[in-house]
């Protein structure tokens, strides 16, 4: 069926174009998501992304020691905490930034149910937690735990919290990209169409996400993070 292009509005051709920019939109970082010529405006998403590594790590150590004579247990506990503290003095950590978490104590003939046989009936656990900057020494002490493995220390392998803190401090620049690209999306579109770009009639900054660089990962256990942040902005056209 034929159409009548006569019937076709200027704010469809618009919209036609709009279309047409979205992906060449998105290789700079955003692309037009709406776009009204009859209105006179136009709206653009930006997106600026930045590689960062983390500043703070969280090491948790827990290990357990279980028998049936319960001060027969501590003993064996106290005995891998002293180990672990050696360990990580050996391995550069101060005592300031080391913290001794409680004791956790577990009679599994006093619970509601019936242990499984062969259950000891005690079951003490501690925990040992180093925070600290040096991010790059907890990779190196998280390939090294083997050690307290080979001295009969039984533990929990939990790996590291890497944490990046510093959002504030690039959080300026990055708006200031997002929307730099948004507005190079919209000065394309406003070129495509023969509508020359005006004044920034509203603007909405997304919320900042902290990814893991790679996809394979999962943010709180990646060293190497992404910071990514969009910014969506509407234009008057003149």
């Amino acid at each position: 069926m034929a159409i009548d292009r006569t019937l076709l509005p200027a704010a469809l051709f618009g919209g036609l174009v709009a279309v047409g920019l979205i992906g060449a939109g998105l290789a700079i970082g955003g692309g037009v998501i709406n776009a009204q010529t009859g209105n006179r405006q136009v709206t653009v998403r930006g997106l600026a992304e930045r590689n960062v590594t983390a500043d703070l790590a969280i090491l948790p150590l827990r290990f357990t020691v279980a028998g049936e004579d319960l001060p027969t247990v501590q003993a064996r506990i106290d005995g891998d905490l002293a180990n672990v503290r050696t360990f990580l003095r050996e391995q550069g950590y101060g005592d300031d930034i080391v913290t001794v978490g409680r004791l956790e104590v577990t009679d599994t003939q006093s619970q509601s149910y019936a242990p499984s046989p062969g259950t000891p009936r005690y079951i003490v656990a501690q925990t040992v937690t180093v925070r600290t900057n040096e991010v790059a020494r907890v990779a190196q002490t998280e390939r090294a735990l083997n050690d307290l493995v080979r001295q009969g220390v039984l533990l929990d392998f939990t790996a590291p919290t890497y944490v990046f803190t510093k959002l504030n401090d690039v959080r300026p620049g990055m708006i200031a990209e997002a929307t730099a690209s948004a507005r190079s999306g919209a000065e394309q579109f406003a070129k495509d169409a023969g509508a020359p770009l005006g004044p920034i009639k509203q603007a909405t900054q997304g919320s900042f996400e902290i990814l893991a660089r790679e996809d394979v990962d999962t943010e709180s256990t990646s060293l190497d993070k992404r910071v990514r942040v969009v910014a969506t902005v509407t234009y008057q056209l003149k």
